[in-house]
């Protein structure tokens, strides 16, 4: 799958981020997202098994076991591949960098942010208050340009709306960094046993 299709690819991430913590099979990572509301992934049930068979193909998760309990349908646990890992590490640091005009892109990376260590999700939203500063910027010269040429307001709000937009993102970034960097919110990821150990 080429890359920015991967990248939107917010089921199959979803799926790679909750076997990264433990194997599961597809029916528990269903009710996984419905209890936890990850409202950013639609056409549940069968995006998600669409999902698994996509990432099992790709070698980036494999079948661990098989069982079968009393008279109800064999079902498969996978386990997340040190490719699927790596997929999912570099997937996720692209999301959380680079800001796009699809709010559930970023939604669906903050949510999974911790799986992640800790300073690569610092960085990476470093990287993203730096663009969206300069995206600000951008905004702030182009409506100042506009404001100079005698168009009716009518014609720049679409521009003031964005840079709004931008600014409010860009708040709440430094926010949630200034957190992550003072301990107000942490994590810590066994990166040799998978295992997201929340605090």
């Amino acid at each position: 799958m080429a890359r920015g299709r991967a990248d939107r690819d917010l089921v199959g991430l979803t799926v790679l981020a909750l076997l990264s913590v433990r194997p599961a099979h597809p029916y528990e990572l269903h009710r996984f997202v419905i209890d936890t509301h990850k409202d950013y992934i639609g056409g549940l049930p069968r995006s998600l098994y669409h999902a698994v068979d996509r990432l099992a193909r790709e070698e980036l998760i494999v079948p661990a076991e098989t069982s079968r309990e009393g008279r109800r349908p064999e079902r498969t646990v996978y386990r997340v591949t040190e490719e699927g890992r790596a997929e999912l590490s570099s997937r996720l640091r692209r999301l959380l960098e680079q800001p796009d005009g699809d709010t559930k892109v970023f939604l669906a990376a903050v949510s999974l942010m911790g799986c992640l260590p800790v300073p690569e999700a610092e960085r990476a939203l470093s990287t993203r208050v730096a663009t969206l500063e300069g995206a600000i910027v951008s905004a702030d010269a182009h409506i100042a340009a506009l404001a100079g040429s005698g168009l009716p307001r009518v014609l720049v709000l679409e521009v003031e709306y964005d840079r709004a937009m931008k600014a409010a993102e860009l708040e709440w970034v430094r926010a949630t960094l200034a957190e992550i960097r003072s301990g107000q919110v942490s994590w810590n990821v066994d990166s040799n046993a998978g295992q997201l150990d929340r605090q």
